[in-house]
C-alpha cells in the first residue's frame, strides 16, 4: 500500500505543469489594425501542445504561468509571448518581401522579343512589314502597317533588333579568350587591335564550323602580324 501511494505523488513531482495547467485564452490581430487573424498556430514551447485561432482570431491552449507561447502564420513574423495568467492579445507583423529581381535570367534576344511584343500589342501585327496578301484580306490593316507611325517605329526597331541579335551571335563565337588562345597574344590591347582589324560577319559564321573560324583567325592574324600596327591596314578575306 505504501508503494502504491507513493507512485502518484512521484508523478506529480516530476510533472507539476500538468497538475496546474490552465486554459490560456487570447486573440490574434494583424499589427496596426483591427483585423483579426484566423489560422494562427499557437504552440506552448514547454509542453509542445498546439492550437489554432478560429475565424474570429480567438484561441485556447493549455499553459502554466511563465510558459512561452509561439504564434506562427504564413507571411507573418513569428511572435513569442510569456503567459502571465490573463487573456493575451497578440499582434502579428506581416513580412515584407522584396519583389523578385531577374539578374541573368533574360538574354538580349528575349529582351528584344519582349519589346517587339509591345509593338504588336499596339496593333502592329507584321512588325511593320505586311505581306502582299494582307491588302486583300484586310486592306485597312495593310495600309496601317505601311503608313502608320507605330508600324514605322516597329520597322526601325526590327532592323535594330536584327543587327543586335546578329552582333551578339558574332560576339558569342568570336571573343578575346578564343583569339588569345589561337594567336598566343597576351596583351589585351593588341588583341583588341586585331579584333578591330578583322571581325567575321554573321553571314560567314552561319556557314563556318569552329574549324573554319580558327583557320580564318590564323590567316588574318598572320597578315596582321607581318604588316605591323599600321592604320588603314587592308583586311584579308
Amino acid at each position: 500500500m505504501k508503494h502504491l501511494l507513493s507512485f502518484p505523488f512521484l508523478l506529480m513531482l516530476c510533472c507539476p505543469f500538468y497538475a496546474n495547467a490552465q486554459e490560456a485564452k487570447g486573440t490574434t490581430y494583424r499589427k496596426i489594425s483591427n483585423e483579426r487573424l484566423s489560422a494562427v498556430k499557437v504552440t506552448n514551447l514547454k509542453n509542445r501542445i498546439s492550437a489554432t485561432s478560429d475565424e474570429l482570431g480567438n484561441y485556447t491552449i493549455k499553459a502554466n504561468l511563465g510558459d512561452t507561447l509561439e504564434f506562427t502564420k504564413l507571411d507573418y513574423t513569428v511572435q513569442k509571448q510569456e503567459y502571465e495568467g490573463f487573456s493575451m492579445v497578440v499582434y502579428m507583423q506581416p513580412e515584407f518581401k522584396l519583389a523578385e529581381v531577374r539578374i541573368t535570367g533574360q538574354t538580349k534576344k528575349q529582351e528584344l522579343k519582349e519589346i517587339m511584343g509591345a509593338y504588336r500589342s499596339k496593333g502592329t501585327f507584321y512588325n511593320g512589314k505586311p505581306p502582299a496578301l494582307s491588302f486583300l484580306t484586310s486592306p485597312i490593316t495593310g495600309f496601317y502597317e505601311l503608313f502608320g507611325k507605330t508600324p514605322a517605329r516597329a520597322r526601325r526597331f526590327a532592323t535594330f533588333a536584327k543587327r543586335e541579335v546578329e552582333a551578339s551571335e558574332v560576339d558569342r563565337r568570336y571573343n578575346k579568350p578564343l583569339v588569345m588562345r589561337i594567336t598566343g597574344l597576351t596583351d589585351t590591347t593588341q588583341v583588341q587591335k586585331f579584333m578591330d582589324y578583322w571581325r567575321p560577319s554573321f553571314e560567314d559564321l552561319k556557314i563556318w564550323a569552329d574549324y573554319d573560324l580558327i583557320k580564318h583567325i590564323k590567316s588574318n592574324f598572320e597578315y596582321f602580324r607581318k604588316e605591323g600596327d599600321k592604320s588603314g591596314l587592308p583586311k584579308l578575306y
